[in-house]
This record gives C-alpha cells, structure tokens and sequence, in this order.
C-alpha cells in the first residue's frame, strides 16, 4: 500500500476580470476567503509581488504558508489568466476551490488537474 502525504492541486483560471487580479487587495482577499472555505489555517501574511520584465509573463505573484503546506499562484496580464497551487496534507475539496476561484476572479472558465503526494517513493529501494 501507498501513503499518501497529501494532495496536490492546480487551478487555472481563465479569461479573469483584469482589474481583479491586477489587484494585490484582490489578491489578498481571495486567498483569505479561500483560506476559510477549504478550512485551512494561514500561517504568517500573504505575499504578493508585481514584477515580470516580459509582458506575456508580467503579472502579480501570491505566496501563503498554510499550516499543512501553502497556496501559490501567478496573475498573468497579458492573458487574464490564474494559474494557482493548493498543496495540502489535510483534505479540500478541489471541486469547491476551483469553483470559488472561477467565480471570485470572474474567469470564462477554469480547469483542474489534482495529484497525489506519497510520503515516500515506492521505488526508492532500487535506486
């Protein structure tokens, strides 16, 4: 049998409200509210950075410590599009979070991809 550590998720929105996630407030304010919906517990504040030379890849980036892991995401000007992590040891409901992120950011659409994150590597004895 296989244990798994936790669950990783990613969350790509597409085609947000622009000013939404060119907004650090925004930002901010999502990760809380996703923080309380998912019932995990923020560890320390959330970081969010503008930067980005390139205009196709320039945007805000968002950074939180969670108690079981973090959420990340990067805010994409050029194509108003989401991309955001959830890795988690404790359970959340993908489904819920991709749902809250689409309606929150105004996205046309969303799409999901969950991975399992196993405690060790089934394979590691014959390396």
């Amino acid at each position: 049998m296989i244990d798994i550590w936790g669950k990783s998720a990613c969350i790509d929105c597409y085609d947000c409200d622009s000013g939404l996630i060119r907004s650090p407030q925004s930002v901010k304010k999502y990760v809380a509210e996703l923080i309380a919906l998912i019932d995990m517990r923020a560890f320390g504040p959330c970081h969010v950075v503008d930067f980005g030379d390139d205009p196709a890849v320039a945007g805000l980036s968002m950074f939180q410590l969670i108690e079981t892991s973090n959420i990340s995401g990067h805010f994409a000007n050029a194509t108003n599009t989401a991309y955001l992590d959830i890795f988690s040891c404790k359970h959340f409901d993908i489904d819920q979070a991709a749902q809250f992120s689409k309606d929150f950011f105004k996205a046309k659409a969303v799409r999901t991809q969950l991975q399992d994150r196993l405690k060790y590597c089934p394979d590691s004895h014959s390396k």
